[in-house]
């Protein structure tokens, strides 16, 4: 397994749109592997293959406290139920911000499993907030993009401040 570097907000490939995973073999298997290892390194709940530079319909999860319940969904689908809650999200991608966002309290993600079988699974809580942020991130959204201009751009400069320090 190998560690993937993460890209940081305003990364322009942050944007880019996923596309379907046509084919599970092994090397969308060692994918996984490699985004588990990186996420749970990081350390983070939740990791998009958009997030390393792999723009292909890959997420994966774990919501546990222990750290031993991941999940891996290929080319995720969402159908999102309930009421809309407010809950702090924070994003690799931009490390060291949290905001309150609204998702959907519940969401039924359809999708292959590691090894290509059709999964469904119904979520809620954390859990559901997290399918949501990382399959935002397959669409080229960001949590800032939910946030006022004025929020996202002050969060921009702090980023780039960063980025310029660390150069």
């Amino acid at each position: 397994m190998a560690r993937l570097n993460i890209l940081e907000y305003p990364d322009p490939r942050l944007r880019t749109k996923a596309k379907q995973v046509m084919r599970v073999d092994d090397r969308v298997r060692q994918l996984i592997d490699d985004l588990l290892e990186t996420m749970y390194d990081a350390p983070g709940i939740g990791l998009a293959a958009s997030q390393v530079d792999v723009h292909e319909r890959i997420i994966v999860v774990d919501v546990s406290d222990q750290r031993d319940e991941p999940y891996a969904f290929i080319n995720p689908t969402l159908e999102l139920a309930g009421e809309l809650v407010e809950t702090e999200e924070g994003c690799l991608s931009l490390p060291g911000f949290y905001e309150v966002i609204e998702r959907s309290e519940r969401a039924t993600v359809k999708a292959l499993g590691r090894n290509g079988e059709a999964i469904e699974m119904a979520t809620e809580g954390l859990l559901a907030v997290c399918i949501q942020h990382e399959c935002d991130h397959l669409e080229g959204r960001l949590f800032v993009d939910y946030l006022s201009g004025l929020k996202r751009q002050r969060i921009r400069k702090k980023l780039e401040k960063q980025h310029r320090q660390r150069a």
